[in-house]
């Protein structure tokens, strides 16, 4: 038509970007998850969850209820102040608009052994492997690596007699983490070690250490005689025992061809 605009053109804009609710308050909004909810049957039936875990998290406020049974996690500060939550449903993945990824942490800060996944759904699912193991702060970094992020591991990994775990995936991302994480452990000064699980990441293995506990009980008849339940008091020491891999000296277990998996006991 030959009009010129003189000014530049409209451009959408995020309702959340404009809201008027903090991302405290948009957290609080929403429900914790309940057994029998869409985000507790995702994570329970889908994800392979054992309830007491669920229930633990949950009562720790880490946990609610997204749209479309979705999940959110949270990260919080050192103060315990919520700056995000990553968001994970059946088909959808990411972080809370308007968010700051810090940690999302599942155990005490004054834990001593510091495990860190890349999902909130894997380092509950490592949690729930150990069998909750005590003195272990089970943490996630959302799959980033931001400022703040590794200011609060450093935070963490600069106390004395900590050791730092890099339970991260077992693919090149996952060896990409770990580096990072060994060299803020190097200039923490603190302990570091490498665990790889038995699949590409820890949610994977404890799906298979589900279906196989589940085959067991049907070659048995229904009983668990050979079956590991995921419950701490079921897991020695609370805690995996995973056979050495072949360079003990460059701290690195777990993974890898001829993994032995969880020792457990047999039900009685």
């Amino acid at each position: 038509m030959g009009f010129k605009i003189s000014a530049p053109g409209w451009q959408s804009r995020s309702p959340v970007a404009n809201s008027e609710f903090s991302v405290s308050d948009r957290w609080q909004a929403r429900r914790r998850p309940w057994q029998g909810s869409s985000t507790w049957q995702y994570l329970h039936n889908e994800r392979c969850l054992p309830t007491y875990l669920l229930r633990t998290a949950i009562e720790r406020d880490l946990l609610r209820e997204g749209p479309n049974g979705s999940l959110w996690a949270a990260h919080t500060n050192h103060a315990g102040d919520i700056t995000g939550w990553e968001a994970r449903g059946p088909q959808y993945r990411g972080f809370a608009t308007g968010g700051a990824k810090v940690l999302f942490r599942f155990g005490s800060d004054a834990s001593m052994r510091l495990a860190v996944t890349e999902a909130a759904i894997d380092a509950m699912s490592l949690a729930a492997i150990e069998g909750l193991r005590d003195g272990t702060l089970y943490l996630s970094t959302g799959g980033g690596w931001s400022p703040t992020t590794a200011a609060a591991l450093g935070a963490l990994a600069s106390r004395r007699n900590v050791q730092l775990v890099a339970a991260t995936d077992a693919n090149p991302q996952g060896d990409m983490f770990a580096g990072r994480l060994r060299a803020l452990a190097d200039g923490a000064g603190c302990d570091w070690m490498r665990l790889r699980p038995p699949r590409e990441d820890w949610n994977e293995a404890l799906k298979l250490r589900v279906k196989q506990r589940n085959e067991n009980r049907k070659r048995v008849g229904g009983k668990e005689k050979e079956a590991c339940r995921l419950r701490p008091s079921r897991v020695e020491a609370g805690s995996a025992r995973f056979k050495p891999a072949l360079d003990p000296a460059g701290r690195d277990v777990g993974g890898g061809k001829g993994h032995e998996g969880l020792r457990c006991r047999t039900a009685r």
